[in-house]
C-alpha cells in the first residue's frame, strides 16, 4: 500500500515538474528572442505580432523597412475572397451558388460547354472548378497568353466540378473578372472603396492582364502592417474600428472546410488555408516565398510574416522554418501572455 501511494506521489510530482518546466520555458520567450530567431531564417523579411488588438512587435530584416509594399503573391487570393464576400453583402452578386456563365457570355457563345457553363462562384472560391491548373507548370504559358480568361476557361476538365481541389491562379483570376463585370468598376477601385480606404490601407502595385483586368489571386502589394489590419478585421468578425467591412456570415462560411490540398497538410475554405498548430486552429493567407497572414482566434492573435522572393524556390523550403517558429516560439509566447491576462 505504501509503495502504491509513493508511486502515485512520484507521478504527480513528475507531472507537476514537467508542467513547471513547460511554463518556465514559455516564460523565457520574449519578442527579442523570437525576432532573433526570425532573423536567422534567411528568407524572412518581416515579422509582426499582434494580440488583443495590441501590436507587440514589428521587426524587419534583410534590409526591408516598414514603409515598403510587399508583393504578397498568392495571399492575394484571400483578399479576392473578401472582395467577393463584400460584393455579395452589397448585392452586386447573388451568392456563391451563382453560375459563372452570364459573366462570360462572350466566351461561351463561341465555346459552348454544358459542364463549364454550370460552374459556380463556390466552385471557384474553393478551387473545385475541375479545370486543369494554370499554376505550376502551366503558369508561364498562362501569363504570356493573349487572353488569360479564355486560357483559363479553355483548360480541359481535370476533375469533377465540386470534387477534388485543383489549385489554379487562373481560377481565382476569373473571380476578379466576375467582380469587375458585376460591379462595373475595376477590382482595384472596388477594393479601395469597400476594403482598403475604410481601413486606411494604401495599395501598392497590382498586376493586370492583357485586357486590363486586375490579377485575381497574385501580385498585389501591401505593407506588412496593413496585412495585420486585415487579419485583425477578420479576427474581429468583419469590423474595423467599429465599422462593418464584411458580414460575419461570410467569414463563417469562408473558414469552413470544403477541400484539402493535394500537396500540403492544409484544409481549404474560401481561399483561406487552415491547419492545426499546437492545439490551435490556425487560419492563414499564404503566398509564394513566405507571405503569410496567420489568424489564431483562440488567442485573439494575428501574426504576419513576409519573405524574400529572391530566395524562394518551387520546393517551398521556407515553409518548415516558418511553421517551426510559429509552433515552438510564437504560439507558446502568445499562450503565456493570454494566461497572464486571465489570471490577473
Amino acid at each position: 500500500m505504501q509503495k502504491t501511494v509513493l508511486a502515485i506521489f512520484l507521478i504527480v510530482v513528475s507531472l507537476f515538474a514537467g508542467y513547471n518546466h513547460a511554463d518556465a520555458q514559455a516564460n523565457t520567450l520574449t519578442v527579442e528572442k523570437i525576432n532573433s530567431r526570425a532573423d536567422s531564417i534567411t528568407s524572412v523579411t518581416s515579422l509582426l505580432i499582434q494580440q488583443n488588438g495590441e501590436l507587440l512587435s514589428e521587426a524587419y530584416f534583410n534590409g526591408m523597412t516598414a514603409s515598403e509594399h510587399v508583393n504578397i503573391k498568392s495571399a492575394s487570393k484571400s483578399i479576392i475572397s473578401l472582395l467577393i464576400g463584400i460584393a455579395i453583402d452589397h448585392d452586386f452578386l447573388e451568392g456563391t451558388g451563382q453560375p459563372i456563365k452570364p459573366f462570360f457570355e462572350d466566351y461561351f457563345e463561341r465555346n459552348s460547354d454544358p459542364v463549364k457553363e454550370k460552374l459556380t462562384l463556390r466552385n471557384l472560391l474553393t478551387m473545385r472548378a475541375g479545370l486543369e491548373t494554370t499554376s505550376f507548370h502551366n503558369y508561364g504559358r498562362w501569363v504570356t497568353s493573349d487572353n488569360w480568361v479564355h486560357f483559363a476557361l479553355g483548360q480541359p476538365m481535370q476533375a469533377r466540378p465540386g470534387g477534388d481541389m485543383v489549385y489554379s491562379t487562373g481560377t481565382s483570376h476569373l473571380l476578379s473578372v466576375i467582380l469587375t463585370r458585376a460591379t462595373d468598376s475595376s477590382t482595384r477601385s472596388f477594393a479601395v472603396k469597400y476594403l482598403f480606404e475604410p481601413m486606411n490601407i494604401p495599395v501598392g502595385g497590382w498586376d493586370r492582364d492583357p485586357q486590363g483586368y486586375y490579377m485575381g489571386g497574385n501580385n498585389l502589394a501591401l505593407r506588412p502592417r496593413d496585412m495585420v489590419k486585415i487579419g485583425q478585421m477578420v479576427i474581429n468578425e468583419g469590423t474595423y474600428e467599429g465599422k462593418r467591412i464584411i458580414s460575419e456570415r461570410w467569414l463563417r462560411d469562408s473558414f469552413r472546410t470544403y477541400t484539402r490540398s493535394n500537396f500540403n497538410p492544409y484544409n481549404y475554405g474560401y481561399m483561406w488555408w487552415k491547419k492545426t498548430v499546437c492545439e490551435y486552429h490556425v487560419r492563414f493567407a499564404w503566398g509564394f516565398g513566405g507571405q503569410y497572414i496567420f489568424l489564431v482566434p483562440e488567442l485573439d492573435a494575428v501574426v504576419v510574416m513576409t519573405g524574400s522572393l529572391e530566395q524562394a524556390s518551387q520546393s517551398r523550403s521556407y515553409k518548415e522554418p516558418v511553421f517551426n517558429l510559429l509552433r515552438e516560439d510564437i504560439l507558446p509566447f502568445l499562450q503565456q501572455r493570454e494566461r497572464s491576462v486571465l489570471t490577473r
